[in-house]
Formats: C-alpha cells, sequence, structure tokens
C-alpha cells in the first residue's frame, strides 16, 4: 500500500471510454476496419456519360466527333490567324484579325459551354418512388385476364395534363421509371431523360436541352458569322494577290488559303442552314423533337395549335435566350448519403443489432420495460397488503380462532380445524401461512356436538350455519400461489 492509500498496480491502470456510436460492428476487428471515403453522385451515375474535373464537365461518351468540330475550328482559325491576319491587316486594316479573335473566342466558349454542361437531365426515381408508381400503375397483364376484382382499372402508361387549353400526354418513361414532364424526352444515346429535349448533337458530343439549348444556338451562329468571315477574307487574299503575281502564283505563295476556303466552302452551308432553321423553331418557340414529329401548328386557330408559343416572334427569342436558367437536378458532385442501420444477421442463435443503432429505439425499450413493471407491481400490491380483519358482527368461539370471509357449511361429523391455527389478522399476513404444515399430532378433533357453543348463538345439535372453519387452507393457498406468480412476473420483467 502506498502512503496515499492506492495500491501501485491500480496507478498503472488506464481507462478508455467505449464509444457508443462506432460504425463497426462489434464482431469486426478494429485493426481491420478501413476509412471509407465518401462517393460523389457522379461516380455512380446511371446514365451512358463521361465525367471530368470531379464531375464538374459532363459528356456524352460518343466524344470523336465532338474532337473533330474541335479540330475543324483550331486548324481553319489558326491557319487563317498565322497566313492571312498578317497581310490583310497591312493591306487593309488591323481591325481584321481583331474582329477574328473575339469571333474565334466566343464560338470556342460556347461550345465547351454547351458541351461540359448538364442539358436539363431529369433525376430517376427511387426504388420507393417506382414501386409506389408500378402499384399506381398495377399489372395490365392481371387485368386483361380477369385475376382483378372490383372492376379496379390500372392507370395508364400516359397521363394528360391542359397547358393554356391544349391536352398534352405525359409519357411513362420505362428506365427512369418516371412520367415524363411536358415537351422532356428520353435520349437512346446518354440513356437519361432530358427536359425540353431538342436532340443529340454528336458535332458538341452532348445532348441539347433546356439548361444548354441557348448557348447551342449562340454556338452555332456565332460559328457561321465565323465561317463566313474566315471564307471571305481567305478570298480577299487571294484576289489582292492574284492582283500582283497572278492567281497560279498566288496560291503557291499560300497553300493555306486555297485549304482554309475548300472546308469553309463546304462547311459553310450546313452551318448557316441549320443556325436559320434553330432560328425559326426559336421564333416559333419550338424543339427539333417537337418539329419533326409535327406535334403542334404554328397557326393559333388549328386545333393542335403550339400552347408553349407566346404568339410573338420576339417574345418567344427572349423567352428562349434571355429567360432564368434553371439549376442542375442530379446534384452530381454532391456526396451519396450514407445507408441506414439494419439489422445484423444471426448470431449463436440471438439476433443482434447493429452498434449504430438510434438511440431512440434504446430510449422506447427501456420506457417499454418501466411501463411493464409498473404495471405488475401495482397488480401485485393489492395482494401483498391486503390481510382480512374480523367483522364487529362475529364472535370467536372459545379456544378458537375467528377467520373473516365466507367458508362452506360444515355438515354434522366432520371434525373442526386445530385450535393451534395462527391467526389471520395478525402483521404477518398470508406469508405465515405458506410454511404451515397440518401436524395431527397433540390436537383433538372435536364433533358439533361435543363443540362448546357460545350465549347467543345457535343451540348445540343443531346445524352450524356460518362457521369459519374449512376452507382457510384452501383460500390461503390459492392467494400464497398468486402472490409467488406476480412475484415471478415482477423478477422476470426486472432482469
Amino acid at each position: 500500500m502506498t502512503p496515499g492509500g492506492g495500491s501501485g498496480p491500480m496507478k498503472d491502470c488506464e481507462y478508455s471510454q467505449i464509444s457508443t456510436h462506432s460504425s463497426s460492428s462489434p464482431m469486426e476487428s478494429p485493426h481491420k476496419k478501413k476509412k471509407s471515403v465518401p462517393k460523389r453522385k457522379w461516380e455512380v451515375f446511371p446514365g451512358r456519360n463521361k465525367f471530368f474535373c470531379n464531375g464538374r464537365i459532363m459528356m456524352a461518351r460518343q466524344t470523336g466527333v465532338f474532337y473533330l468540330t474541335l479540330v475543324l475550328i483550331l486548324v481553319t482559325s489558326g491557319l487563317f490567324f498565322a497566313f492571312d491576319c498578317p497581310y490583310l491587316s497591312e493591306k487593309i486594316t488591323p481591325a481584321i484579325p481583331a474582329i477574328g479573335g473575339i469571333l474565334f473566342f466566343f464560338v470556342m466558349g460556347t461550345l465547351l459551354r454547351t458541351s461540359f454542361s448538364d442539358p436539363g437531365v431529369l433525376p430517376r426515381a427511387t426504388p420507393d418512388e417506382a414501386a409506389d408508381l408500378e402499384r399506381q400503375i398495377g399489372n395490365t397483364e392481371d387485368i386483361a385476364n380477369g385475376c382483378s376484382s372490383g372492376g379496379y382499372r390500372p392507370p395508364p402508361r400516359t397521363k394528360e395534363v391542359i397547358i393554356n387549353g391544349q391536352t398534352v400526354k405525359l409519357k411513362y418513361c420505362f428506365t427512369c421509371k418516371i412520367f415524363r414532364p411536358p415537351r422532356a424526352s428520353h435520349c437512346s444515346l446518354c440513356d437519361n431523360c432530358v427536359e425540353r429535349f431538342d436532340h443529340h448533337c454528336p458535332w458538341v458530343g452532348n445532348c441539347v436541352g433546356k439548361r444548354n439549348y441557348r448557348f447551342f444556338y449562340m454556338f452555332i451562329l456565332s460559328l457561321s458569322f465565323l465561317t463566313v468571315f474566315i471564307f471571305a477574307f481567305v478570298i480577299t487574299h487571294v484576289i489582292l494577290r492574284s492582283q500582283q503575281t497572278g492567281f497560279l502564283n498566288a496560291l503557291k505563295d499560300s497553300p493555306a488559303s486555297v485549304l482554309e476556303a475548300v472546308v469553309c466552302f463546304f462547311s459553310v452551308w450546313s452551318i448557316v442552314g441549320l443556325s436559320g432553321f434553330h432560328t425559326y423553331l426559336i421564333s416559333s418557340n419550338q424543339t427539333t423533337n417537337e418539329d419533326i414529329k409535327g406535334s403542334w401548328s404554328n397557326k393559333r386557330g388549328k386545333e393542335n395549335y403550339n400552347p408553349y408559343s407566346y404568339g410573338n416572334i420576339f417574345t418567344n427569342c427572349c423567352a428562349a435566350l434571355c429567360g432564368p436558367l434553371s439549376p442542375s437536378l442530379i446534384d452530381r458532385r454532391g456526396f451519396i448519403q450514407p445507408d441506414t442501420p439494419q439489422l445484423a444477421g444471426p448470431s449463436n442463435g440471438i439476433t443482434m443489432y447493429g452498434a449504430t443503432q438510434s438511440q431512440s429505439n434504446m430510449c422506447d425499450q427501456d420506457q417499454c420495460i418501466q411501463s411493464t413493471k409498473f404495471v405488475l407491481q401495482a397488480a401485485a400490491t393489492p395482494l401483498l397488503q391486503s390481510e382480512p380483519s374480523i367483522t364487529s358482527e362475529e364472535l370467536p368461539l372459545p379456544g378458537k380462532t375467528s377467520l373473516s370471509g365466507p367458508c362452506a357449511t360444515l355438515t354434522l361429523g366432520q371434525p373442526t380445524p386445530p385450535s393451534s391455527m395462527p391467526n389471520l389478522t395478525s402483521d404477518s399476513g398470508l406469508t405465515d401461512i405458506i410454511p404451515l404444515k397440518e401436524e395431527h399430532e397433540g390436537h383433538q378433533f372435536l364433533t358439533p356436538e361435543e363443540a362448546p357453543s357460545p350465549p347467543g348463538l345457535l343451540p348445540s345439535g343443531s346445524p352450524i350455519a356460518h362457521s369459519r372453519t374449512m376452507h382457510v387452507l384452501s383460500l390461503a393457498s390459492q392467494d400464497s400461489l398468486h402472490e409467488d406468480s406476480v412475484r415471478g412476473l415482477v423478477k422476470l420483467s426486472s432482469v
């Protein structure tokens, strides 16, 4: 023992607090536990897309044509700035390379913005949402076979809504397990439902939808101006050189101009034509998908008039190009929420809960146990505290103990209980009766004729009507058994 009263080994003991919020199971070894890094949603995205820069860049998987677009723009613009702009800025004006540079950077900016952004992908339904929709839709095969009862008809695979007086059908997507909103469609290449789906453009390597349509339109429009600008000034360069040295010598002196002119000549028609087509779509507030299917008519008086048109070209253009940009719905850079704790497998016949079980469930169990204890104790209290008492109307027999409570009538010839029976009105209660044994030695049983009668009671020889003698043992034994069962339940609940 040390002078301080404590022993030496006790000072060397170290105590560590057990963490009740550990995510590992009690059966797992702490050395095998590895720190789990939370995943982002783009890592488990169900669509056929590619992500770069930790989910900031989103593209389709088929990006080969997109790289061809980049090469054509970069090579053509690079040759123009390297071989044509110096001569043109000297002979005509320095504003030519400046204007060409502005158009080039605008084209590249809108192209990358269109290719790397979310076009408006709609999130797929969760398993619970999909199951709820399937329950609403029902099993059409069972309905057709007459397996259902009550004449129930499941809702069809389309829903109808009214938009500006026009009935629009919402189709059910079997891949995304949702009813697509108006103007949305499922892209078979990206395997996603896209809001206000226009088309899938391989030249930009992405779908064109609600969130990137304005950038796509500005890209093709600015590319049209850049293509026409380069083609026009390349021809001007060749003409000016041919005036000095001849046409063939001009082509030999600037072979890059020939390559630029050929590329621009074959591409300007498609680019300008595509820009004009989308200008028409914007002015009528339609999409490419709707125009190809012939969904709406531009005339307001017809039955299939376009419910999305504002009736004014300027208003339609402002709504498509200058309206607010809706946020992304897929939250591709968000973290995946951890799974809720589940019941672990049974071990040695006992079902064990995971260590991460919520404290509220434990509190509910404790409250349930306490409530059970209270109910059992309340049921046992009257039995433990009840004691029979002697009524004022009953007089004890001489040499015998008086009892309270009704008893069966004794017939003549039955012996009376021994006079050594303990008094039930004593403080010992019912528990003193339990160890009592019937001992016949030393006791003399009298017949009703031999038993003396106190004054005021029935005379000797008449049957005794209200004798408190026979069923004392039987009633006491029943009460003691009931008491023992209640005590056992209380002890069991306390465990």
